[in-house]
């Protein structure tokens, strides 16, 4: 299971972004997925950096396992879990 985000429809509005990845990254440990797709889009690269620096944080970076950015397409990034 994989769940994804697409930020295209709130990138203007910072608070609705970080709620928005609040709520993708508590629903894949609600229900225990090892993906999660993000995607700020290419743009100047302002977004993909804002969630960048949202999954850095200390206690958001304690719930998930690494992060990715795809080397094909510079708008995606993709967080992994590990569930025991």
């Amino acid at each position: 299971m994989k769940l994804k985000l697409d930020l295209h429809d709130i990138y203007n509005h910072g608070g609705d972004i970080d709620r928005a990845l609040r709520a993708v990254i508590d629903e894949a440990v609600t229900k225990k997925a090892p993906l999660v797709e993000i995607i700020p889009g290419k743009g100047s690269g302002a977004l993909k950096k804002h969630v960048l620096r949202f999954l850095d944080q200390k206690e958001i970076k304690a719930l998930y396992h690494r992060v990715e950015k795809d080397s094909n397409n510079f708008g995606r990034v993709f967080v992994h879990f590990r569930w025991k």
